[in-house]
């Protein structure tokens, strides 16, 4: 938990353990901002209640405005966990109940505030999980505006609103993408299909850069869904790639998936360089990417 000390003039309050990551940044102007190796936030989105606001106490810092639940980075602590681990302590965010889908940052060169943008895969209701809230809400996207918000989160909603409709994801043709390597793949299929899905496993926790998949300008996290025929379809399914094993042909399946995630509202790209199929899934809505393009993100 990150419980901000009084700023001058502030009421003292007791507060618990500190990590090294609870203090103040002064800037060159004399502006303070709250955590050493920086601080995070998450911005739940739930289709049916909307996004998830704090309420936040007197005592704190821009105190009784609505924000995020958020607060300081750890020592080492990635953005995104910081985010996850703040919205737990806070609101009582579930384990597992958000699923990233980009991350936005304010990088002032001597402290940065990062945004994590999540939706929620499974329903919850928050609740006050330490003294910083008021009260916690889940607010429609409309409303957001009509309430007293932190300066540094009114600036950001600007930029966050127009980006909730957008959701990436990435339809790959593994059998193309296979055997454009010669790894061996005509020897283990199977074996082949399961590198490349640790791969797409680890790229899908890192993170896509805007420019690749042709989003506005952060670090997104589209959901992957892996497509496999003939001998690959023993293969296991790796992370958070959704396997789908064609029963026919892999193509037609491909395009399926396509059109299912199209009709979903999802902005979709399928990677193959097949150009037949290319065809096929353009006319069905989505954009496509050749292996290579695949390729170059993987890591090794």
């Amino acid at each position: 938990m990150t419980i901000e000390p009084p700023a001058p003039g502030e009421p003292r309050r007791p507060f618990g353990p500190r990590d090294p990551g609870d203090a103040w940044v002064v800037a060159p102007d004399g502006a303070r901002y709250w955590g050493r190796f920086g601080a995070a936030g998450l911005l739940a989105v739930d289709p049916a209640q909307g996004v998830l606001l704090q309420h936040r106490v007197s005592w704190s810092h821009f105190g009784d405005t609505w924000a995020l639940p958020g607060g300081a980075r750890h020592e080492g602590e990635s953005a995104t966990d910081g985010a996850l681990r703040e919205a737990a302590e806070e609101a009582g965010v579930p384990d597992a109940a958000i699923r990233p889908r980009f991350v936005s940052v304010l990088d002032l060169g001597y402290w940065s505030y990062t945004t994590l943008v999540g939706d929620v895969v499974t329903p919850f209701e928050p609740r006050i999980a330490d003294p910083e809230s008021h009260e916690l809400a889940w607010v429609s996207p409309a409303e957001v505006v009509t309430r007293p918000l932190h300066p540094g989160f009114a600036s950001s909603w600007t930029g966050l609103e127009p980006l909730l409709s957008l959701r990436p994801a990435v339809v790959v043709d593994v059998a193309n993408v296979v055997g454009s390597v010669p790894d061996g793949w005509w020897r283990d299929r199977a074996g082949a299909a399961g590198r490349l899905l640790s791969r797409v496993a680890r790229l899908g926790e890192a993170g896509v850069p805007a420019e690749a998949i042709g989003l506005p300008a952060h670090t997104w996290f589209p959901e992957w869904v892996a497509v496999v025929e003939g001998q690959a379809r023993g293969v296991e399914a790796t992370g958070d790639v959704e396997v789908v094993r064609a029963a026919a042909s892999g193509d037609d399946a491909i395009v399926d998936a396509a059109e299912r995630l199209v009709a979903e509202e999802r902005a979709v790209t399928v990677v193959t360089s097949d150009r037949g199929l290319a065809a096929r899934v353009q006319d069905a809505g989505a954009a496509v990417r050749g292996t290579r393009w695949l390729l170059d993100l993987l890591p090794e």
